[in-house]
């Protein structure tokens, strides 16, 4: 049987036919579109970064050295890495769980719960904070005034920084681990359940190996998205150097203050987000497997 192109079943019909684009024209518009995406890119994130840089550079490696080894530095890094690490902690706990009741168990408040998950995406942090302090807050909050009297002080002290920072980040597990369950359905799961197999075994035999490629990008996203918090932990930490002061918010004070330290600081934010860039881009090609 002979094959019929579109320009003879055109003529056999008799309607005209569409006049193709040509490749020269779709390749200038190709160029083009990439030039913008460029120039794009390099205004919002190659030219800042690339100034930080520079000042870095330009103020010499003795600077760098001593801006990142300051007590006040030191004592930020400590605090970043655990209000980071607690709030990836929570989050990849809170994540895996709600993947797991949003992707198979059908609930009355089901899709009200999936709207809320994303409600950090759509708030301020400033507002995250805000709203912290009024639930949390020593003499007007909810629930400040018994916390401080049981001993536990939350607002200006770690915890409110790590609920904050938490919150935040909070979307993040969750929509990197539920749409593969989603994906893999519930089969392996109900014929483990038939053979006997408990929760537990469940979950570490089939459900964690199915998810551990999209649990490792949201965790690497958690940690990139923690480490750079400014908004809502400033509002609940008081900003106190060397007691409730993280690295963001050191920067911000020496910036304001014409301080020196700002940009190698900054640098140094900077190398463990292009880390987590690059595990990131690590991973993505196993998406497919989790």
């Amino acid at each position: 049987m002979l094959s019929t192109t579109p320009d003879r079943a055109a003529a056999a019909t008799g309607t005209p036919s569409r006049p193709r684009p040509s490749r020269r024209r779709v390749s200038t518009s190709r160029w083009v579109l990439r030039l913008v995406a460029l120039a794009y890119v390099g205004l919002l994130v190659a030219l800042p970064v690339g100034l930080v840089l520079w000042r870095t550079v330009d103020q010499g490696a003795a600077a760098f050295v001593d801006a990142i080894s300051g007590p006040e530095a030191i004592a930020a890094f400590r605090l970043t890495a655990i209000v980071a690490g607690s709030a990836v902690l929570v989050n990849t706990v809170f994540g895996v769980g709600a993947a797991l009741l949003l992707a198979r168990y059908r609930f009355r408040g089901r899709a009200l719960l999936d709207l809320a998950i994303d409600l950090p995406i759509s708030v301020s942090p400033i507002i995250v904070g805000l709203a912290l302090v009024l639930a949390f807050g020593w003499t007007t909050g909810w629930f400040g005034p018994a916390l401080q009297n049981a001993g536990l002080q939350v607002i200006f002290a770690t915890p409110g920084m790590v609920l904050a920072t938490a919150f935040v980040s909070l979307p993040l597990v969750v929509r990197e681990v539920l749409p593969v369950l989603n994906e893999t359905g519930l089969e392996q799961d109900q014929a483990a359940r038939s053979l006997g197999a408990n929760a537990v075994q469940r979950f570490v035999r089939i459900t964690l190996p199915t998810i551990r490629w999209a649990l490792a990008y949201g965790v690497v996203l958690s940690i990139a998205r923690t480490l750079g918090e400014f908004g809502a932990v400033r509002v609940v930490s008081g900003n106190v150097g060397g007691q409730t002061q993280t690295v963001t918010l050191l920067v911000d004070e020496r910036a304001e203050q014409f301080e020196p330290g700002a940009y190698q600081l900054s640098v140094v934010l900077i190398a463990v987000a292009a880390l987590c860039i690059v595990v990131i881009s690590l991973l993505r090609p196993h998406g497919k497997d989790g």
